[in-house]
Parts: structure tokens; sequence; C-alpha cells
């Protein structure tokens, strides 16, 4: 007998870290190390606007004659992102972000961000998952 598929929220990390657009990157990249992460959800007025990943700020900052701490976090920011329900069963979710190659997915419910799903999330969910349904 074949056990349901989890939703997405039952590995998600809930309530992310987010930033401004209006911050700098220097300002996003010490949120990102003080709290150890690597993918940033970027609200205006509690909407959100884009994703800010931890390699918009290495390729920023290896361009020449840019100073991180001038640039903003809009100018850097990927605006098109991967958004789903806490519902979202959790093999459609990592379909999709391997097919696509996204390090995350912002968990939306009712247009707020209530959580983030990471590649390190998923890893999660995988090693859960086989030592506890294939043993």
């Amino acid at each position: 007998m074949s056990k349901p598929i989890p939703k997405v929220q039952k590995y998600m990390t809930t309530s992310p870290h987010t930033v401004r657009p209006d911050l700098t990157l220097s300002e996003a990249a010490e949120v990102m190390r003080t709290h150890n992460i690597r993918h940033l959800p970027v609200l205006h007025a509690n909407a959100l606007v884009g994703l800010l990943s931890i390699r918009d700020i290495h390729l920023i900052e290896t361009l020449k004659d840019v100073d991180p701490s001038k640039v903003k976090v809009e100018d850097a920011m990927t605006q098109e992102v991967y958004v789903v329900s806490p519902d979202s069963p959790l093999d459609e979710v990592v379909d999709e972000m391997a097919a696509k190659k996204y390090g995350s997915a912002i968990v939306e419910q009712n247009g707020k961000v209530v959580g983030i799903f990471t590649v390190i999330d998923a890893l999660q969910a995988l090693s859960e998952l086989l030592s506890t349904r294939l043993k």
C-alpha cells in the first residue's frame, strides 16, 4: 500500500527572512551571512516582488567598478519567482525545481509569503523519506 505524497508545507522553512527592494546588496549579504541562508524573498509592502540569491550577489561582486554597497536589491533580484502553495504536492514542486534548475520555491498563501522551500529542504525531505519509507 502506498502512502500519500507529502505536501511542501511539511518540509518548507516557515517565516523566511526577507528583504526590501531598496536595501543594498551589502545589507542583503549581511542578512544571508548572519542567518546562513542563500535565498531571500524580496517584499514591497508585504507583497512578493522578487527573489535575491547569493549567486545574484556574487555576480554583482565580480563586475568591475561596481560597488555592492551602492547597488540596490531591486537591481540584482530575479523578478520571475517560482511560487507554490503550502498544499502543493512535494513531488510536483521538486520536479519543477529540478526541471528548471530553481534553487528555491517561495510558498505563498492568500497572497502572503509563509515559507520558502529550498534545495536543502528537498534534501532533508529526501533523507527523511528514504529513512522512513524505504526501511
